[in-house]
C-alpha cells in the first residue's frame, strides 16, 4: 500500500480527475479487502486440466519405452516390481483481460458510463496484477481498439494508468466483430472482464456465445444507470442514436413511456437470463456509485475471484 501511495505522488497528475490522488489512496484501500478476499492466495496460479513436469503430484501410468526415467516411481517399483511413471498437473500463469467498451453511447450518463468503466478497469487491472500474474487491456468498439499486452508486477499499473488516459468514447458497438478479432489475437483462453453498457448494434448474444466456444471465462461487468428506464421525455421529441446518427420523430405520451419502461425491463431481464442460462458471470453495475463501492460489492459477489 505504501509503495502504491509513494509511486502515485510522482505519477500521478495533479490536474488528472480521472486518475488523482484520491482515486489512487482508494485502490490502495481496495487491495487490502481484496487480499482478504483472496484469502493470500496467488489466483494466478490455477492448475491446468493438462499433465506434465509440474509440482502436484496427478496419478500414475504405466511406463513405456522412450518416457523419462526420472518420472519413475521407484517405490512402487521396489513394492510391487511395476515400472509406473509419477504424472504431475501443471501450473499456469492466468491472463486477465479486461475489455473497455469505448463507443459513443458510454459517454451518456452523469457521470459518464465510461468515466466508470476506465476507473473500474483500473482497480481490476491493479488487484489482477498483485494477486494473479499477469494482465491485459484492450478497448473495443467497432472491433478490438488500443491494446496492452500482457504484464505482470504491480508496478505496470502505472502503464495502465497512462493507457487508460488517453481513452475516449467514439463510433458504433460492434461486439460480434471485436470478440471475432480478439479471440483470434489471444494466445491463449483466461478470464475477460467485459466493461459495457451493452447497447450493441448487434447484440451481446453472438459475442459472448464465441468467447465461451473458445474456452474464455467472461465477466460480465453491466455499466448501468437506471434513469436510462426513465427518461424525461413527453411531446413531440427527435430522437437521435448518438452512435449511428438515426434521427426518429417520434410524439412521446405517458403511455408510451410506460411501455418503453416495460421494454428497458424486459431488455434487462433478457441480459440477466442469458448470462444465468449459460453461466456467465454477470454483476450490474450502477455509474453513479463510487467506483471502489462498486468493486467492494463485486468482490463480496465472488464473481471476480472465482
Amino acid at each position: 500500500m505504501s509503495a502504491l501511495k509513494e509511486a502515485s505522488r510522482s505519477l500521478a497528475d495533479p490536474e488528472d480527475a480521472l486518475f488523482d490522488g484520491d482515486f489512487m489512496e482508494r485502490l490502495a484501500r481496495l487491495e487490502i479487502v481484496a487480499k482478504r478476499v483472496f484469502g493470500g492466495d496467488r489466483r494466478g496460479e490455477r492448475r491446468s486440466k493438462r499433465l506434465g513436469a509440474g509440482i502436484e503430484f496427478a496419478d500414475h501410468r504405466s511406463y513405456v519405452p522412450g518416457d523419462d526415467f526420472r518420472h519413475i516411481d521407484w517405490n512402487i517399483y521396489g513394492r510391487l516390481g511395476k515400472l509406473l511413471l509419477r504424472l504431475f498437473e501443471e501450473e499456469e500463469d492466468v491472463t486477465v483481460t479486461v475489455l473497455v467498451d469505448t463507443s459513443r453511447s458510454m459517454a451518456l450518463g452523469e457521470p459518464p458510463r465510461l468515466r466508470t468503466g476506465l476507473r473500474l478497469a483500473a482497480a481490476m487491472s491493479y488487484i489482477a496484477l498483485a494477486h494473479l500474474d499477469r494482465a491485459q487491456v484492450a478497448t473495443f468498439g467497432e472491433g478490438i481498439g488500443p491494446r496492452l499486452r500482457p504484464a505482470r508486477g504491480k508496478s505496470q499499473i502505472f502503464r495502465i494508468l497512462s493507457f487508460l488516459r488517453t481513452v475516449e468514447a467514439t463510433g458504433e458497438t460492434r461486439f460480434s466483430d471485436a470478440v471475432r478479432a480478439f479471440v483470434h489475437q489471444a494466445p491463449r483462453a483466461g478470464p475477460v472482464i467485459l466493461l459495457s453498457d451493452l447497447y450493441a448494434q448487434d447484440g451481446y448474444e453472438e459475442g459472448l456465445e464465441r468467447l465461451l466456444h473458445h474456452g474464455f471465462e467472461p465477466l460480465v461487468v453491466h455499466l448501468m444507470d437506471p434513469r436510462d428506464a426513465t427518461p424525461e421525455l413527453l411531446g413531440d421529441v427527435e430522437l437521435i442514436d448518438c452512435e449511428t446518427g438515426e434521427r426518429r420523430e417520434l410524439t412521446i405520451s405517458p403511455a408510451t413511456l410506460q411501455r418503453f419502461e416495460r421494454a428497458y425491463g424486459s431488455w434487462i431481464e433478457g441480459v440477466r437470463s442469458f448470462c444465468k442460462n449459460r453461466r456467465v458471470a454477470h454483476f450490474e453495475a450502477d455509474c453513479r456509485q463510487p467506483f471502489d463501492q462498486i468493486m467492494m460489492e463485486l468482490l463480496r459477489t465472488g464473481e471476480f475471484t472465482r
